[in-house]
Order: C-alpha cells, then structure tokens, then sequence
C-alpha cells in the first residue's frame, strides 16, 4: 500500500517535535508499505532533509520515508494572521501534491485542520480513501480560549471540520474527548477510533546520560516542563506555584522550563522582576537530549491553560515522554490525564488555578522520594502496558489497511507470522 500522509508539523527524533508521525510512517513502512510525507519547515522539527529548497520544496529519503517538504517556516512564536497565511499556503501546495504523486490512501493530521483539506481533494475527486487524524478539536479550542472570535471564521472553520469529517473513510482521534467530539458531528461510532500519542520506550526508556541545568543541585528536586511556551500551555501556573515555594523558602526545589514559544519571553521578564530564582529556562532540545535530562528529572509538570475543552480534549506529547522515561508526573488540570494519574497512582492531580496545592503537591514530592521513585515506577508500567508507541503503531496500520482494503484498492501485506 502506498500512502500519501500529510502532517505540516512532522519531525524526526533530531528535532525537538513531536515525533508521533514519524514513529508512525516507520511502522507502516517495517510492515511492507510506501510513505511519502508530506510537510513544512516547523522552528522546532528537524525533516532529516538538508538540501538547498528549489522553487520552495525539497524531497528526499529519510529513515525510509520518502519526504516532500515545502519552505514554509512556521513557529509557535508567530502571530494568528501570519500562521494562518502559513496553513492556508501547505493546504494550497498539498493539493497540488494529491493530483502529481501515486498512492492508494492518504493520511492527514492535523493541527491545523487545513491539513484537511487535501483529503477533501482525494475523497471526492481523485477517489481515494482518505483517513483523518484529529489532534485537537477546531474550532472548539480556539473558540473556548478566545484566540477567535470572529463569528464568519469560526463558522467557515465549522463547516471545514464538518466537511473533512464526512469526507474520511475512517477517523482517529487522540483522546476521549476528541472522539466523542468526532461522534458529535454525526459521524458513526464504527468509524472512528482512539489511538492516543504514545511513549517511546526506545529513547526515553532506555539509559541515557543524564544531566541537569548548571543552576540545579544533584540534591535539588527537579521538576520539568517540557513544551511550548504559549497561550494554550497557562505557563503563569508555574511562576505562581513558584512565588509560593519562594515564600515558603524552599530553595532545594527547581523549576525547570524547557522549550520555546510565544510567552516565553514574557515569563522570563516576570521571573526576574519577582525574582524567582528557583525556576530556570532553558532552551529547545532534541530528543536524545531530552531523554538525558529526564534520566535526572525528579517529576514531570503536564501544565495546560484551565480551558474545559483540555480536559479531555487533548493528548499531549510531553505526559507521554515525562511517564516513558519512568517519571512521575503532575497535572494541573481535570480529565482524563488527572484520571490516569490518580487511578495508576503515578503522580499528582492539582485542582487548576491553585498556585498552594501546586505548591504543596512539590513539596511533598521533595520530602517523599522514595514513594516518588514508586510512583515512577507505576508511570513507567502503565507507559509499558498501555502506551507503549510500537503497540500504538500496530493498532494504527491496522486502522489505514482496513480503510484500503474496505475500497478493494489495494492488497494489504498480513502481518508477520499471519497464515
């Protein structure tokens, strides 16, 4: 089976994304089929292209994925108008692409939802099977934060959604939330399913060297926010739990911010007018660089904006790599991560807006660390068991074969040791 996918945000381990994409077009590639991805230039992805860009596109193989990639730069520090010019600009370019490649289905995830729209194209007029992974739900997210207002936008950004679920064969969702959302537009239940990002045991499981910023303490408690710095992350959360700790003279806790973003240089400037030395900002790393300072992390912050829509409309990569990596992890916000978190007993699930349960939750984790090694340890079996990314895959090839074999397109390859 050939599959055209299309992620604009789509990365290798060397950059410092989400890798779910490339995790995924591995597998279906280990498993005997073709991938052609197709993608943007993303401030903290990495292609594994390094080829000088004609007329605003370079191809190449990477890892045995066949990757098209258009100079369209994109960074979550860019404001809503120039992103939106950047997404409207990959859809236009992806169409072309849907009418000059050869291929048996086509995959798209978004965000944005645009990443739609090429599929639109190969439902209904190439007559290709189209299967959509949905992220986020749009425009309930941006709606419930206020990044959109404009009533005409949110409409045509309804009906785009709509549109695109109608148009795919099958749909993934990432979260409960998310799926239900799906099932709330009409789309029947049979045809969509959760596949949630995933944890890679292989980079993050694995023992890796293991360092801390210069400013942290070997005897310090380290906790570790590794993310984007944006409106939707609520990153404020962190310097009031860490005006708290201040307060209580609790300078063997740090703070750690990993990542870039659009407030990050807002809450560097309120960190140092309050002085809040006990959180440290450090900059964008890759993943083998990651794994190594959570090889030395204490616990892991999953912090988001206090949005109902997050709670369980969300499957963030950081909750996944913070519990493959064996760490404990604490929530801010209610769902289904809080849920996770309480039933596995693998960390703390803090009530949002609560800068002292924040707080406390920290400082009894710093004065309690061998139940917190525990429930690292819990965090790493529930990563084996339930999340772990090769299983994920399997689940996933299994969703895009049944869509192809369902259209009598292609002959899928039976899974090894299959009759």
């Amino acid at each position: 089976m050939r599959v055209l996918y299309f992620h604009q945000h789509f990365s290798t381990p060397q950059g410092s994304g989400g890798i779910r994409s490339y995790e995924m077009a591995r597998t279906l590639i280990a498993r005997g089929h073709r991938v052609t991805m197709v993608c943007g230039s993303h401030m903290a992805g990495q292609t594994g292209l390094s080829a000088p860009f004609r007329r605003g596109r370079r191809q190449g193989a990477v890892d045995g994925i066949d990757v098209i990639e258009f100079e369209l730069k994109y960074s979550n520090k860019d404001g809503f108008l120039r992103r939106s010019i950047t997404f409207l600009m990959f859809a236009v370019r992806s169409i072309r692409v849907t009418f000059t490649e050869s291929y048996d289905l086509l995959f798209a995830t978004t965000t944005p939802l645009t990443a739609g729209i090429p599929g639109i194209v190969a439902r209904w007029i190439r007559g290709v099977p189209f299967v959509f992974e949905v992220r986020d739900l749009w425009p309930e997210l941006p709606r419930e934060m206020g990044v959109i207002t404009n009533p005409v936008i949110l409409s045509l950004l309804d009906w785009l959604e709509w549109v695109c679920y109608r148009s795919a064969h099958r749909l993934i969702g990432l979260s409960p939330g998310i799926v239900s959302g799906i099932i709330r537009r009409g789309v029947r239940p049979e045809k969509v399913t959760m596949i949630p990002n995933g944890c890679d045991l292989a980079i993050f499981a694995d023992k890796s060297a293991p360092w801390r910023p210069p400013q942290v303490q070997a005897a310090d408690l380290m906790a570790v926010f590794a993310g984007a710095h944006g409106k939707a992350n609520g990153l404020d959360a962190v310097l009031d739990a860490a005006a708290v700790l201040r307060q209580r003279r609790r300078p063997d806790i740090k703070i750690v911010l990993v990542g870039d973003g659009q407030f990050k240089e807002s809450l560097m400037l309120r960190a140092s007018r309050e002085q809040l030395d006990n959180v440290v900002f450090h900059g964008l790393v890759n993943k083998t660089r990651l794994a190594g300072l959570m090889a030395s992390t204490d616990i892991g912050l999953q912090i988001l904006a206090n949005v109902p829509a997050f709670y369980y409309g969300t499957s963030p990569n950081k909750f996944f790599d913070y519990i493959a990596a064996g760490l404990p992890t604490l929530v801010n916000y209610p769902g289904w991560l809080a849920e996770l978190v309480r039933d596995h007993r693998c960390g703390f699930a803090v009530e949002p807006e609560s800068p002292s349960a924040f707080a406390d939750a920290l400082i009894y984790a710093a004065e309690h660390r061998e139940e917190l090694r525990d429930m690292g340890g819990r965090a790493l079996l529930m990563a084996r068991t339930s999340f772990d990314r090769k299983l994920l895959g399997d689940r996933f090839v299994e969703w895009l074969s049944l869509s192809a074999v369902e259209s009598s397109r292609v002959s899928v390859p039976a899974k090894e040791g299959d009759p």
